[in-house]
Formats: C-alpha cells, sequence, structure tokens
C-alpha cells in the first residue's frame, strides 16, 4: 500500500507512467479509493513551488517535485515504489505546497 512522503511510479492512461510522491496522510489513504500526489519531472526549475531531489533522495535522476501539479489518482494505478523522502525533504515539500496553494 502506498504511503505518505513515498514517490511510486503511477501508470496514468493519459500521461503513460511518471513518478509521483504522495501526500495524502496515512490515515486516509487507508479508507480512500484515490490520493493527492505531486507530479514529478526531469526539467529543471527554480521556482518556490518545486522541490529538488536526486540520487541522494533515492531518486534514479535529478528530478524536481512540482507542487503546483498536484492531482487526485486511483491507488491501483501505483505499480511500483521508487523511494521515501525523509523528514527535511518533507518539510520542504510542505512549504512548497503552502506556496502553492496560497496557504503561506
Amino acid at each position: 500500500m502506498v504511503s505518505r512522503g513515498e514517490v511510486w511510479w503511477f501508470e496514468i492512461p493519459e500521461l503513460g507512467r511518471r513518478p509521483m510522491l504522495i501526500l495524502t496522510r496515512d490515515a486516509a489513504i487507508t479508507v480512500l479509493h484515490s490520493v493527492l500526489a505531486a507530479g514529478i519531472t526531469r526539467t529543471p526549475r527554480e521556482i518556490p513551488t518545486a522541490v529538488a531531489l536526486g540520487r541522494e533522495d533515492g531518486m534514479p535522476d535529478e528530478c524536481m517535485i512540482v507542487l503546483d501539479d498536484v492531482r487526485v489518482v486511483p491507488k491501483i494505478l501505483a505499480v511500483e515504489r521508487i523511494t521515501r523522502l525523509g523528514p527535511d525533504r518533507l518539510h520542504a515539500v510542505c512549504r512548497a505546497l503552502a506556496i502553492a496553494t496560497g496557504c503561506a
């Protein structure tokens, strides 16, 4: 089962295979059919709503979590776990998400 803070490969019919970070809290994941997830790209972005990841985070390549690209995705589309982010990276994600949603 997916868990908050994990990066998974999702097989999304209209997009293909995409890495995404799970944002939904664990208590809700157990009762929901879908999760809130943020898209990840290899395109570098110098914006406050993106968080850089690399091999030190368990990713195969340098990439960016883009908190402007958040969507609800059925859990069943998660096909392979890539990594779990550490607390420092998750804190950076929360800051970027607050900026992306105007809650900062």
